[in-house]
This record gives structure tokens, sequence and C-alpha cells, in this order.
């Protein structure tokens, strides 16, 4: 059995993310969870050993895929909490741009990653190193600036995000789009509620 090695960091320099950048795009555009490199390849316009020499293997491609579309998500996500001070309505907006069917692909490869990683693949080594905690700070951060301490902010920071997770993959499967908005919008709801004043 040919045993996976841990691919290579991704070449600094704007050839490498030019190339991710035509990546993602095709990603966006239908998805290649179940394509080889070859195919890969031919749709963003490269050859395979380019992408071997920028990302190490197919797996590494994949993984730089998915870090650059969850870094896409926490901007955005940074960018909502700036447009209003409701934080229900971040949490509808932000649901609103997660539950959009064009990312569709994208959250799958995500879910689809996440499983490896709940197996220990050598590959998946940096998104098991960021897939919570790249998220935890700045979420944490909204929550503080609703006033809860650093401790409560913490626990519904990762309440959060597993919540959100949950749903998107309810969604995923499912597509039971009314109902899980619904249930989106009454987390959001339950989760922002002011901390109780201390009395």
């Amino acid at each position: 059995m040919r045993r996976t090695t841990a691919r290579r960091p991704p070449v600094a320099g704007d050839a490498c993310e030019a190339l991710l950048d035509r990546c993602v795009s095709f990603l966006k555009e239908g998805g290649f969870s179940q394509l080889s490199l070859r195919e890969i390849a031919a749709g963003t316009g490269t050859s395979h050993r380019m992408l071997i020499y920028h990302f190490g293997s197919r797996e590494g491609l994949l993984t730089e895929v998915v870090r650059r579309i969850e870094a896409e998500q926490r901007a955005a996500l940074t960018a909502l909490a700036t447009e209003t001070d409701d934080p229900v309505e971040v949490s509808r907006r932000f649901w609103r741009r997660l539950a959009d069917p064009a990312l569709a692909p994208a959250e799958r490869l995500f879910f689809e990653i996440y499983a490896h990683a709940l197996y220990g693949r050598s590959w998946t080594e940096p998104f098991r190193a960021s897939v919570i905690a790249a998220w935890a700070s700045p979420v944490e951060e909204l929550f503080v600036q609703l006033g809860y301490d650093h401790a409560e902010a913490r626990r519904r920071a990762r309440l959060s995000l597993a919540a959100t997770r949950g749903l998107l993959l309810d969604l995923l499967i499912t597509g039971d789009r009314d109902v899980l908005d619904a249930a989106a919008d009454l987390f959001a709801q339950l989760v922002t509620a002011p901390p109780p004043a201390n009395g």
C-alpha cells in the first residue's frame, strides 16, 4: 500500500498565487474533488507537473484551495460585522452567504477533507491545525464586542462554529433550505442574546 507523504509547502510568489486563483475559480464553477490532478490541470490551463511543483500533491492542492476559500469567508464575516451593530443581522447575512448554492462545491470539498482529517491523514496536518484555530479567535472577538467576558466569548465562539458547520452539512445533504434558514436564525438569536447583567 502506497503511503501518502505530507505535502511540501506551496512556493511563495505571484505565480503560485495566480495558479491558486485559477484552481479556486475552477472549483467554484463545478467542483473537482473527484477529478484527477491531470484533469484539474487541464481545467485550469496548466500541467499536472506544475501543480505538483507548487502544491506537492493533489491533496496538497485541495487543502490550499480550501484554505483560500476559508480565508475569504473569514474576511467576509469581518466585513459584515462592520456594516451593522445588530449581531443577529450579521449572523443572518453570513448564513445567507454560506448557504449560497454557488459555494456548495467548495463546501463539499471542505467536509471531504474534514473527514480525512478525522483519520489523521498526514496531508491534512495543515488543515487540522487551522480548521478550528483560524476561526476561533475572530469569532470570539465578536462576542467580546457584544459584552461577554473572554471565557464566555470563547465558549460561544466554539458553539457557533460547531452549530454553523452542522447546519451547513445538513443543508448540503438534505437541501431543506427553508427549515434550515429558520434554524440558523433561531440559533443566531439564542447565541447572541446579551449577557445577563451582574446582579
